[in-house]
C-alpha cells in the first residue's frame, strides 16, 4: 500500500531532524539550529485554544527563532486562525512517492553517480553554491537512520549532489542540487536513480522526495520518474520574516 501523507511527515522528521524537539502543551516546538523552516516550525499535536497560539509564539522567540508553524493535512482550523492573526502562507510543499522499483529498472551509467558518506568537500561546495550551508549539512549529520550522500558527474566534472536517508522502509531524498552549468542535462534523473539503488540495497521499498510547489522544473522531474503526489504541507509565518526552507 502506498505510504500516506502522515507516514511521510514522520519520515521527513526522521530523515531531516531538528536539533531538539520540545513538547509544550498542544504543540511540538523545534530548535532548528539554523537549519531552515522544516526543522524550526512548530506543529499542532493536540487540541489547542486561541491563547495557546500566543504561548507558542513566545516560546519560539525565546528559542531565538521566528514564530513559524507547519500546516499539515487536518490543520485547517489552525491555518485559518493564523491567517486571522496576520500570518502569511509560505513555501507550499508537495510530497512525492513511488515504489522503489520505478527507479531501479535502468542502470546508472558508469562513473555518473556515486553513493558516498560522509560528504566530500566538493559535495559541500555544490550544496553551498545552492544555498545549502553548514547548518543544513549538520541536519544530515545528526540523522540517526541509514543515510548517504550522492555525487553526480558529467564529463568527469562534479555536476550535482543529494542526500538520502531511510525510515520505515521509505527512502527520502533531500537537498538535491545541480550545478548551474550542468542543469537540463539529465543529472537529476541519475541522482534519483543512484539514491534508489543505494536505498534498495539498504531495505527500502519506497522512494520519496519533498519539493516546493514553486519549483516547476523539479516537480516535472519527479512526475517524469513515475512518482505521485500524496499530500502537501505549507508554513504560516508573520510578514517580514524569511528563514530558508
Amino acid at each position: 500500500m502506498t505510504p500516506n501523507v502522515q507516514t511521510l511527515y514522520a519520515v521527513t522528521e526522521a530523515t531531516w531532524p531538528p536539533a531538539d524537539r520540545t513538547p509544550a502543551g498542544p504543540w511540538m516546538l523545534r530548535n532548528g539550529a539554523g537549519g531552515g523552516k522544516r526543522v524550526s516550525a512548530a506543529t499542532a499535536e493536540g487540541d489547542w485554544r486561541e491563547e495557546d497560539l500566543s504561548a507558542a509564539e513566545t516560546a519560539m522567540r525565546m528559542l531565538g527563532q521566528d514564530a513559524l508553524f507547519m500546516i499539515r493535512e487536518g490543520d485547517g482550523a489552525l491555518d485559518a486562525a493564523l491567517a486571522d492573526r496576520g500570518y502569511e502562507v509560505i513555501d507550499p510543499v508537495n510530497l512525492w512517492v513511488c515504489p522503489i522499483d520505478h527507479l531501479t529498472d535502468v542502470p546508472v551509467p558508469r562513473v555518473t553517480a556515486f553513493s558516498i558518506w560522509e560528504p566530500l568537500a566538493i559535495m559541500r561546495d555544490l550544496w553551498q553554491a545552492g544555498g545549502i550551508g553548514p547548518d543544513r549539512i549538520a541536519v544530515m549529520e545528526r540523522a540517526e537512520v541509514p543515510k548517504t550522500g550522492i555525487l553526480g558527474r558529467i564529463t568527469d566534472k562534479p555536476a550535482g549532489t543529494a542526500y538520502c536517508a531511510i525510515s520505515e522502509q521509505i527512502a527520502m531524498v533531500h537537498a538535491l542540487e545541480i550545478a548551474k552549468a550542468h542543469r537540463r542535462k539529465g543529472m537529476g534523473v541519475w541522482l534519483m536513480r543512484q539514491a534508489a539503488l543505494w536505498a534498495n540495497s539498504n531495505g527500502a521499498e519506497w522512494m520519496s522526495v519533498l519539493c516546493t510547489q514553486a519549483n516547476v522544473g523539479a516537480n516535472g522531474l519527479y512526475a517524469s520518474l513515475g512518482m505521485q503526489v500524496v499530500g502537501q504541507y505549507h508554513y504560516r509565518i508573520l510578514p517580514n520574516t524569511s528563514e530558508p526552507e
